[in-house]
């Protein structure tokens, strides 16, 4: 059913309709050739892009943190500690949305904090600023998924062997040199598993940016996905929603595949 799915949003792309009417014209490449001169469509990409970068690698650096300084059993409450860091992943994207949006207001708690704290910015619109919206945008991921990342990264250090640790201390070996020679090197798989579901992530994004921003102000915020949904029902304009859905889809996989590649490059 999926590619059947595929299927028909790649035939609908290459049609001049509405979504509505029976009333459907074909258009062949027509709405492909549109996209490569949609200024929209580039700013989008480029958004995704920054989003992206940004939210990984914080993620992916915050994570591996967590989990180096929580894989010690002598850790107080480290039970606890989890569960806290885990909590923000199981949220809604609605509860997280609206909670932030109230945060981030100029009259928000995060603004009052500031104020309290005697720091500038306290009547920042974090939100409604086209010059800081996608970072921001981009925080409020990082505070959600940082903790699938240390999930991850906690299970993968948790099946390393721990004489490989205690023999390079033994051997002279300082706490950063074992963190930076021998176990970065081990959680390689790790580090290629967040970067792939990052970047797929980063591509589809929607529910956060639709709840906060809605792709404003001006479009600073504007994804292929929120996009994509404008043009297909505030728009209606079906088949053109339909070719930005199977653009998409490529790219999706063309970044699957190169990260696949590069992993594999890597091992061997």
């Amino acid at each position: 059913m999926i590619y059947v799915g595929i299927g028909y949003t790649g035939w609908v792309g290459t049609l001049d309709w509405n979504g509505i009417d029976a009333d459907q014209k074909q258009v062949g490449v027509e709405n492909y050739l549109k996209i490569a001169v949609d200024p929209v469509f580039w700013a989008s990409l480029g958004h995704v892009a920054i989003f992206g970068v940004i939210a990984i690698a914080a993620q992916m650096i915050l994570g591996l943190i967590m989990a180096t300084l929580l894989s010690g059993r002598s850790v107080f409450a480290r039970p606890v500690y989890k569960v806290l860091l885990f909590v923000p992943v199981v949220l809604a994207p609605a509860v997280v949305a609206t909670a932030f949006r109230e945060i981030l207001a100029p009259d928000g708690d995060f603004n009052q904090l500031l104020r309290h704290l005697g720091l500038s910015g306290a009547n920042t619109a974090w939100l409604a600023d086209p010059n800081i919206a996608l970072y921001s945008l981009a925080a409020i991921n990082i505070w959600q998924w940082t903790g699938f990342s240390f999930l991850l990264y906690q299970a993968a250090i948790s099946q390393i062997d721990t004489n490989v640790f205690e023999a390079a201390s033994i051997d002279g070996a300082g706490s950063f040199q074992i963190f930076r020679r021998i176990l970065l090197p081990q959680l390689k798989g790790t580090h290629a598993t967040l970067a792939l579901t990052g970047c797929i992530g980063a591509l589809k994004t929607f529910d956060i940016v639709y709840l906060t921003t809605g792709g404003g102000p001006g479009r600073s915020t504007e994804f292929l996905t929120t996009y994509i949904y404008k043009q297909a029902i505030e728009q209606y304009h079906a088949g053109y929603s339909a070719a930005l859905s199977i653009v998409l889809l490529v790219l999706a996989l063309i970044l699957t595949s190169i990260q696949i590649r590069l992993y594999r490059f890597g091992e061997e």
